[in-house]
């Protein structure tokens, strides 16, 4: 360690996203000049533009990309970078980005990579902290990784017991075993994962600490000497070993337990003369004892909630420790005020496993009630390349239930049409009793997940009058070829939809202004739409007022009620399409897919059964033809092309019929 200051004028962050702008605001305030760098996925992304500057360093995939530590450091030689940001996840706690940036000549924004060494393998981290005196999960964690010995040192450890990667993170190579029946199968599950996730099939063994909470401790420390903790945080709910809320402080930790943690967490640092932001990460047990688990040797990405009450930037301190600047406060200077809440939003659908989602974000709007940290916009593509979390939501308040309540009204104001998220996940999560209690424990969702997945039927009952109510008003408007036409805009009209995948008919009959009568589900339902304001509706039903937010791009309709996003794929049409004598001439796509032929030309005559287009999906090719003979008076697509299910891809104007 040295006391040598390193100033630097110029920081590249070496990241995407909302990390990736959030470090960019904090270094610009202090008057650093920022370098963006991006994938070819990101080439259009916010946090390019937000950047003085910005370089393409690969293709899409991480591999190619953001895990290049070469194409980085060429990326700060080409801008004139003097410093780079990792940001967390990709190469934040790669050893080799900071002794690369160390070698040229860089400032590496965090730890020194022999740090990082230590605290990254999960065996070799907890020797260090038993030798510091940091309480450890008692466990195993031995060179001798054959399968005897571990199925002994299991056995004296006693079950349940946790098979964990050593060099892992994120629940891979993370098992929990029951009993030492199922021990051999589900060390061999783990060693598999972690080789695949990691490279590296070594394992920990550790006594499964049951419903325990999760804690971490945020440390800040300086290349003088000096670290301080600022208070915990409480990540217990979890999916898939994966934080979506977090809360500081802890409903769970006294001003004792806080001070017993924090001086722990200190004093482990110290130890390995860490320089930089960490997280040291603990399982409190319902005894009120807690255990070391890892160590984060990087910014994570729940520190909002410590900023909010403590009202520092963690991101300004992690600069003013880079450039060898001591810490600017004393432990004693550090006071915990209010309460505040993170959650996660993420691009993913919760009742099919939390299954990552992607495409294009029609419509977002977020809320001025909450500090949201984020780098989607309307019409951005949500790639399936990278980690799931579009945004973080973060409340405060002077207390937890002001807080929670300030974040679950948030929420429902979220508009993130396009993308399917778990937006109603996170609403469930907040409002359930044991989380409004404090009493969630790492076992929440697993627990409540039943509970937690329930949709309001209430609301999705009502909202299928409502999707057929604007399906009819913007389809009569001509945001859909203006179909409904002035002779007949008065006769009840049957529409054929889905709603989240869920067939359903309705019956619109249109009573004239803007009111309409819609029949679903053998119940009728009045409405009227009182205002559209770009995709803001405005609507009374069943003598109720009510907002919605709405977008529609062909067949597709996306709208949020109630907190609840919505979409709405129209089949109306589509039908017709198929073969019925009554088509209107126009050609769907069946699937996603790419259009690999094209078989006629506008102004074609073709008759019924002639080929048009051909799209490729799964290796396989589906040849769409006409339904209808006449005259083909638009093509909407181009060879390679890539085209969603039901969108137009060719137009037919109807010969008239032979008399």
């Amino acid at each position: 360690m040295t006391n040598k200051t390193t100033p630097f004028t110029k920081v590249l962050v070496a990241n995407r996203g909302e990390i990736a702008l959030r470090v960019i605001r904090s270094a610009r305030a202090m008057g650093y000049r920022t370098v963006a760098v991006y994938s070819s996925a990101d080439a259009g992304a916010r946090h390019v533009r937000a950047a003085d500057q910005a370089v393409a360093i690969g293709e899409a995939l991480p591999a190619e990309s953001y895990l290049r530590i070469d194409r980085i450091i060429e990326a700060a030689r080409l801008s004139g970078a003097d410093a780079i940001h990792p940001g967390y996840g990709f190469l934040a706690e790669n050893p080799e980005l900071a002794r690369a940036c160390r070698d040229a000549g860089l400032v590496f924004i965090g730890p020194s990579a022999e740090s990082i060494i230590s605290m990254g393998h999960k065996a070799g981290a907890k020797k260090l902290m038993i030798e510091a005196g940091v309480p450890c999960v008692p466990g195993y964690q031995g060179e001798d990784q054959s399968e005897e010995r571990l199925i002994r040192e299991a056995d004296n450890v006693g079950f349940p017991v946790m098979i964990k990667a050593t060099a892992g993170g994120g629940g891979r190579g993370m098992r929990l075993v029951e009993s030492a029946d199922e021990f051999p199968a589900a060390l061999k599950s783990a060693r598999s994962e972690a080789q695949s996730a990691f490279g590296d099939p070594e394992v920990i063994l550790e006594r499964a600490i049951i419903n325990p909470r999760h804690i971490e401790i945020q440390i800040m420390a300086d290349r003088h000497g000096n670290a301080i903790y600022l208070g915990e945080r409480d990540c217990s709910i979890q999916r898939r070993h994966q934080k979506v809320v977090e809360e500081a402080p802890s409903p769970a930790v006294s001003g004792q337990l806080r001070a017993e943690m924090g001086d722990t967490a200190v004093k482990a640092v110290k130890a390995i003369q860490y320089e930089g932001a960490g997280t040291l990460e603990f399982l409190l047990d319902q005894d009120g004892h807690f255990y070391f688990m890892e160590m984060n040797t990087r910014l994570q990405v729940e520190p909002p909630v410590t900023e909010a009450i403590t009202g520092l930037d963690l991101v300004e301190l992690q600069l003013r420790m880079a450039a060898g600047e001591p810490l600017p406060l004393a432990q004693s200077d550090v006071v915990l005020k209010g309460h505040a809440i993170e959650v996660r939003l993420c691009a993913e659908n919760p009742s099919d496993g939390f299954m990552p989602q992607s495409g294009t974000m029609a419509l977002w709007q977020m809320p001025d009630t909450l500090r949201v940290e984020d780098a989607v916009e309307s019409g951005s593509e949500v790639p399936p390349f990278y980690d799931s979390m579009i945004a973080k939501l973060i409340s405060y308040g002077d207390d937890r239930e002001e807080a929670r309540r300030r974040l679950l009204s948030g929420l429902e104001d979220v508009v993130a049409l396009g993308v399917e998220t778990n937006q109603h996940f996170l609403s469930a999560c907040i409002s359930h009793p044991t989380f409004v209690q404090g009493q969630a424990t790492t076992a929440f969702v697993g627990d409540h997940q039943d509970q937690l997945l329930q949709r309001d039927t209430v609301a999705d009952k009502r909202a299928r009058a409502v999707a057929a109510a604007l399906l009819y008003a913007t389809d009569a408007a001509g945001a859909y070829g203006g179909s409904i036409s002035a002779i007949t805009h008065r006769l009840p009209i049957i529409f054929r939809f889905s709603v989240d995948g869920e067939a359903a008919d309705a019956l619109v009959s249109n009573l004239g202004n803007a009111r309409f009568r819609v029949v679903v589900d053998d119940e009728s339902h009045e409405l009227s739409l009182d205002s559209v304001e770009g995709g803001s509706v405005r609507f009374t039903s069943d003598g109720l007022s009510e907002k919605a937010e709405m977008i529609r791009t062909d067949a597709r309709l996306f709208f949020r009620y109630r907190g609840q996003s919505y979409r709405v794929d129209d089949h109306t049409h589509e039908a017709a399409a198929k073969g019925d004598e009554a088509g209107d001439g126009t050609v769907r796509a069946s699937m996603n897919g790419r259009v690999v032929a094209i078989h006629a030309s506008a102004g074609d005559t073709v008759e019924v059964g002639q080929a048009v287009i051909v799209l490729e999906a799964m290796k396989m090719e589906h040849v769409h033809v006409a339904r209808v003979a006449g005259t083909l008076i638009s093509v909407s697509v181009s060879e390679g092309d890539q085209v969603t299910a039901g969108k137009i891809v060719a137009e037919i104007e109807v010969a008239e019929a032979a008399e």
